[in-house]
């Protein structure tokens, strides 16, 4: 029967050296044994070295994607990643709107791991106010949950009321990831705060590498993927920590400066 099997889309960028974004998220889905379907929202032409050109796809066209994703396939789950601009969010929220793509895993791409502003500054109202109440679940990284909540995060208890803070914006379930770019760490500690109340803190080893590109791309991905395959929002977000981080721990050389992470390492 048509259909049957689990699919799961990502609403995102392409990244041209296929390190992060729509392709970190589609190997992501591959991994975790769903069909990835994609909206294209924009393209990057870059490598390891950066980024150095990018251009955002014209909004109807977005509208013919989502268009032909809804006549024709079964989406469960699906994920954003990175909208530049307020166009592209209020294009994407309508569009979120007008189909039935099931639970939305919201990634945040306002600030990178290491604190430099990704989003532009007047498209960040629209984020917060349009885009995060859509969220099932959202997965800020600790400079964009200081950036949502307003304030800094110096300690465990501000984490937690990060989180907080950023669920009563209308988001159900919150994962504040926690800070991995510094060396002398010995652990990365994740927040989570699910729609129940419950939460908890995953913990994973440190692992001080370079080939972390498309970590949080990958997180949520997982994310999604599990959600379509059946599973409650606290396991997939159990199981999303453990295959990003294998993922990270596993590395693999590809390019010359920052890489992309393993997503073949985790087997289950």
């Amino acid at each position: 029967m048509a259909n049957e099997f689990p699919q799961v889309m990502t609403i995102a960028g392409s990244d041209s050296d296929g390190s992060a974004g729509m392709q970190a998220d589609l190997y992501t889905f591959f991994a975790r044994k769903v069909h990835g379907a994609a909206v294209m929202t924009a393209a990057v032409a870059g490598n390891s070295y950066g980024i150095h050109a990018s251009i955002a796809l014209p909004t109807d066209f977005i509208d013919q994607e989502f268009a032909d994703l809804a006549d024709d396939y079964h989406i469960l789950a699906a994920k954003t990643g990175m909208l530049a601009d307020s166009t592209l969010i209020r294009n994407v929220v309508k569009n979120y709107k007008k189909y039935d793509f099931g639970p939305l895993v919201v990634d945040p791409v306002i600030m990178t791991k290491h604190g430099a502003q990704l989003l532009e500054e007047s498209a960040f109202a629209t984020l917060r106010e349009e885009l995060v109440p859509l969220a099932t679940v959202i997965t800020p990284n600790f400079f964009e949950a200081e950036k949502l909540a307003e304030m800094k995060i110096t300690s465990d208890a501000d984490m937690e009321a990060a989180a907080r803070k950023i669920k009563a914006m209308g988001a159900r379930n919150v994962v504040v990831k926690g800070q991995h770019h510094d060396s002398t760490q010995a652990e990365v500690r994740d927040f989570v705060l699910l729609e129940s109340g419950k939460s908890f803190w995953l913990t994973e080893t440190y692992i001080d590498t370079d080939r972390v590109n498309g970590t949080g791309d990958s997180l949520s991905a997982c994310i999604t993927a599990e959600i379509a395959k059946g599973s409650d929002i606290e396991s997939a977000i159990r199981a999303a920590k453990k295959f990003v981080h294998v993922a990270i721990a596993n590395e693999i050389q590809v390019g010359h400066k920052f890489g992309p992470i393993n997503h073949w390492a985790y087997q289950n």
